[in-house]
């Protein structure tokens, strides 16, 4: 495994060197350095976190590959050939990251006359299909469009020399493995493969040995280097004014670009049409927009017209915004690899940047064992109050309206003299402060959550994820008025009510009803609901109270100071048991 040694640029192809120089590129980055340092021609399995200066690295292998180490080089290139059938290929998880790498690689290779063109999803495949037949050097694609273009005969990969799969992580977790190897093996068995993934899960491992030969192990980012520059904070909230929060957090911070997380498209909308009604200027990015509505969205964010940006997890992979100092994790991370991958989209390049876990009351327990797996250090606190975010005003009020007075004119001079002929200055300035305070977003008032209340905090425990699994003691038994061999009572309809419960801690009847959506017809039983219950909804058996099994659905009863959390927890998608629903029954 190597590590990230500095070395500088000189030992790279001279027209890429020009290129960084003309960018202000001083010194390569720790992924840069590894790459450098790695031999030419060896394959490389690359962990380095969004932000790292991957692409500029794989832009250096790849010229190294393609064009020569330098001009005393045996087969050394000052420029390439004619375009022909591509001879790099880099596959992405994302259009938006394609279309990122591609702009870095145009510059990067400007001076080396390479052509470079994108395949992705969104855009017109006859267009790509006839770019791709005047001839390209470097095509880089999402794997479904690439390999549509290779079964339609219009992407050839026989003279490939190195492959580059970005994020390979993301593309597996988001089911492209087949497209993944497709490629792969329709590439010369002699090229070089590269592979840049945040994280080297198993899966990776495995892609890495069945594809690469004697790869080199690049680990460019230390366990605990990945978050030295973001702060974490932790808000525990009542989970009806998650919301709410969030217009508290973005007012309190004031970032000059926020990027806020939904679970889900309906979820984006939702909050983006929130924000925007209280008055923020928000984009929202979701896998429902056209490809058009997406880079306009994006555009904004880029100029500065929109300063949140609302986004799932699909639609916020490979995004690179500038001055991004917040992110707000709306709905909590599934895990703690997607808590990472959220949070590293800031505190980029060196910069400070600030990740806040909006925390539902009753799932502090599931977080605290999220951030100890993530190996990261938050902050337990409460959402900014209303109070605080007027305080703040007056401190960030007095510097706007100083600048203001530094750049005024003789005409500014001549209206004012006006005014103060027959009003007093502080009723001017009274009326310019009101005029700019009004201008943001009203704060909320928040209900501070009970483990926030003074006397009822606990201190953090240390998680135990031996405790926190349920077992099969942890599994209440059935008890049923006829015994326990059971015969069940009639529920309502004729059907079965089982695993009626009367333990200490039970509903007792006073709790909120959810349905699941397997019933008696797909053998629906208490012993695999209730562990169920307990890790979609983060809780113990304590809050399960009556369970009925109807014929195409399951009833289920859950303590009332239990029951938003649990709603909460349950719009998580679960992976392992994808078709199964639960949702809570309105009044």
């Amino acid at each position: 495994m190597l590590g990230c040694a500095a070395l500088p640029f000189s030992t790279a192809h001279p027209g890429l060197r020009r290129a960084l120089a003309a960018r202000n590129y001083a010194e390569p980055t720790a992924v840069q350095a590894a790459v450098l340092e790695a031999e030419p021609d060896r394959d490389l399995l690359v962990s380095a976190q969004t932000g790292s200066g991957k692409t500029v690295a794989f832009g250096l292998a790849l010229a190294r590959r393609l064009l020569g180490e330098s001009p005393d080089a045996e087969g050394y290139k000052e420029r390439f050939d004619a375009p022909g059938a591509p001879r790099a290929l880099i596959v992405t998880p994302t259009r938006e990251l394609a279309q990122q790498v591609h702009r870095e690689l145009a510059w990067l290779f400007a001076e080396t006359g390479a052509r470079v063109e994108t395949c992705v999803g969104g855009m017109d495949p006859r267009r790509e299909a006839h770019q791709l037949s005047r001839g390209v050097h470097i095509v880089v694609g999402t794997p479904g469009r690439l390999v549509d273009h290779l079964s339609r005969g219009a992407l050839s990969l026989a003279r490939i020399d190195a492959v580059v799969l970005d994020e390979a992580d993301e593309m597996l977790d988001m089911g492209f493995r087949e497209d993944l190897e497709q490629l792969l093996e329709a590439a010369p068995e002699d090229r070089l493969t590269l592979l840049f993934s945040a994280t080297i899960p198993n899966g990776i491992a495995q892609l890495a040995k069945r594809y690469q030969k004697k790869a080199v192990r690049i680990a460019a980012t230390a366990e605990g280097d990945r978050h030295r520059d973001i702060e974490y904070h932790a808000i525990p909230i009542v989970p009806r004014q998650r919301d709410l929060a969030v217009v508290n957090l973005l007012r309190y911070h004031d970032a000059p670009g926020a990027l806020v997380f939904c679970q889900t498209r309906d979820g984006v909308t939702h909050l983006a049409a929130n924000l925007a009604e209280r008055g923020f200027s928000v984009a929202a990015l979701s896998g429902e927009l056209s490809q058009r509505e997406r880079n306009s969205a994006l555009q904004a964010l880029r100029d500065g017209r929109a300063r949140v940006c609302v986004a799932t997890d699909v639609a916020a992979r490979g995004l690179d915004l500038p001055d991004l100092g917040l992110v707000i994790h709306a709905d909590l991370p599934q895990n703690a690899q997607t808590l990472v991958h959220r949070s590293g989209r800031t505190g980029r390049a060196g910069k400070h940047g600030l990740a806040i876990l909006v925390v539902p009351d009753g799932a502090r327990r599931y977080v605290e064992r999220m951030l100890s797996t993530a190996h990261v250090q938050a902050q337990w606190k409460l959402a900014p109050s209303s109070d605080d975010i007027r305080v703040r005003d007056q401190d960030q009020l007095v510097l706007e309206i100083r600048a203001l007075a530094d750049a005024v004119n003789d005409d500014d001079r001549a209206v004012a003299r006006l005014l103060l002929a027959d009003r007093a200055p502080d009723d001017l300035v009274a009326a310019l402060v009101r005029l700019r305070r009004e201008a943001r977003p009203a704060p909320e008032e928040l209900v501070v959550p009970p483990s926030m209340q003074r006397g009822r905090a606990e201190p953090p425990r240390r998680p135990d994820a031996r405790r926190d699994r349920p077992t099969r003691s942890d599994h209440p038994r059935s008890e049923h008025p006829r015994g326990e061999r059971g015969e069940h009572p009639r529920g309502e309809r004729g059907e079965h009510s089982r695993g009626e419960r009367g333990e200490r801690g039970a509903p007792h009847g006073r709790g909120v009803w959810f349905t699941i959506n397997v019933g008696r017809s797909k053998n629906a039983d208490p012993k695999w609901i209730i562990p169920l219950l307990c890790r979609r909804g983060d809780i113990t058996k304590r809050s399960i109270g009556k369970i009925q099994v109807l014929t195409r659905e399951t009833r289920v009863e859950i303590a009332p100071d239990a029951a938003d959390a649990f709603a909460e927890a349950i719009r998580r998608p679960d992976p392992k048991d994808p078709k199964i629903h639960i949702e809570r029954v309105e009044d």
